[in-house]
């Protein structure tokens, strides 16, 4: 992590496996010092998903790295046909404040990233925890002294899609269908996994977004432009095997519930305020469970966890899922602490709800789902699993055989 200095301030540039050398200006390097981005070497990136694929040890800290330099990427790519309308300079306000917003937005996420997300007090999520540490003194502190007029307002203005204009386009360069967040973390997350699920062109869908003013809402939007379609059904199925394959990988769904069991029943809470909350990261839970004598502990640590007794077809109707859901709580009534049930579901995209676009070769607009046949017929992930006691399994996968045609 070689160390430049601008007026001073250390510059840093770091070397990344996916896009090679990314160089951060003295208000991100500084940013990157803090004690929320520091914490984020700590909490990784698929959670405990590394017990299955041993390669994915990878951070959010690296995650945010990737996104923050694709977001600058993104932004001129959007720029350069934007017919003046986007700043083109690489020091300009836009282009600043989108790439802060990218290195940002997970600086709230608790241990092991998603697998216990709705265990944070008073009810807020990784979002709203965000927020407050962007207010926190030593992150305003920090735009103060190096911001050059940016605060810390802006970024979460930015992450919350509450700007207008061209703020808003910013915000899905950060969060949409065509954001940033994806694009880095399905070549990350394939890389470190060890698999080829979540490649995709990334140079030719870079080099095919197009911003245009959404003519239903009036809303500066990421588009496509026609040639690009298939770059962006790429990027589609890429994420689609990668929660089929990885994401939702079964014997990573049974440590998430153990994960989750051990959680409540020892009493966990992610803090609400700021400073109790950087106070744990994967590091001081995983030292906590294992002074644990609990049994979804051991299951993780021991690798004693329950066995799959039973799964769903991964596509199941809305009819289907309904009856299964229905004989889950006699299956729970007889079994007790002996079962644990996920319920995996996904929507691959959210293309056709989201009103992305396709500048035709007329320069007309439409929606993707009309111009790309695969993207208009895919259908919702939808699965469950029932995960039984060692022992009990031939027990469990009979009642639900009785139950379940």
């Amino acid at each position: 992590m070689p160390r430049y200095t601008i007026r001073g301030m250390p510059v840093l540039s770091f070397r990344d496996p996916i896009h090679g050398f990314i160089r951060a200006d003295e208000l991100e390097s500084a940013l990157v010092s803090c004690r929320p981005m520091q914490r984020l070497r700590f909490v990784r990136q698929l959670g405990l998903t590394f017990l299955i694929f041993p390669g994915a040890e990878h951070s959010r800290f690296s995650h945010v790295l990737g996104t923050m330099h694709l977001a600058g990427r993104l932004y001129d790519a959007l720029a350069a046909k934007s017919g003046g309308q986007l700043p083109r300079e690489p020091t300009c306000r836009e282009r600043r404040l989108v790439r802060l917003a990218a290195l940002l937005h997970d600086v709230g996420h608790a241990p092991y990233s998603h697998t216990a997300e709705d265990l944070f007090e008073d009810g807020i999520d990784h979002e709203e925890m965000t927020c407050r540490l962007l207010r926190t003194a030593e992150v305003a502190g920090i735009f103060e002294r190096f911001g050059g007029g940016l605060t810390p307002e802006d970024v979460i203005r930015v992450l919350c899609r509450q700007g207008s204009g061209e703020e808003h386009l910013l915000s899905e360069i950060i969060s949409g269908e065509l954001d940033v967040d994806k694009m880095d973390y399905l070549l990350r997350d394939s890389l470190y996994c060890g698999v080829r699920y979540g490649n995709y062109d990334l140079e030719r869908l870079l080099d095919t977004v197009v911003p245009i003013t959404d003519p239903g809402t009036g809303r500066r939007r990421i588009g496509m432009e026609h040639g690009g379609v298939h770059a962006l059904e790429a990027l589609v199925m890429a994420r689609y095997y990668m929660f089929t394959q990885v994401y939702f990988n079964a014997t990573g769904k049974v440590m998430e519930l153990h994960f989750n069991e051990w959680l409540r029943s020892e009493g966990w809470r992610w803090g609400s305020d700021p400073e109790a909350f950087l106070e744990h990261d994967d590091v001081t839970v995983v030292a906590a469970m294992r002074r644990s004598e609990n049994v979804h502990a051991r299951a993780i640590l021991q690798r004693e966890r329950f066995s799959l007794a039973f799964e769903t077809e991964e596509h199941m109707t809305p009819v289907r899922r309904e009856r299964f859901a229905a004989l889950l709580p006699r299956l729970r009534e007889r079994f007790g602490d002996a079962l644990l049930v996920d319920h995996s579901a996904k929507n691959p995209h959210r293309l056709k709800d989201s009103g992305v676009l396709v500048r035709g070769f007329d320069g007309e607009l439409a929606p993707v789902a009309e111009v790309s046949d695969f993207i208009a017929h895919m259908s919702m992930i939808q699965c469950f699993r029932v995960y039984a006691e060692r022992g009990r399994k031939a027990e469990v996968r009979a009642a639900i055989d009785e139950l379940w045609d």
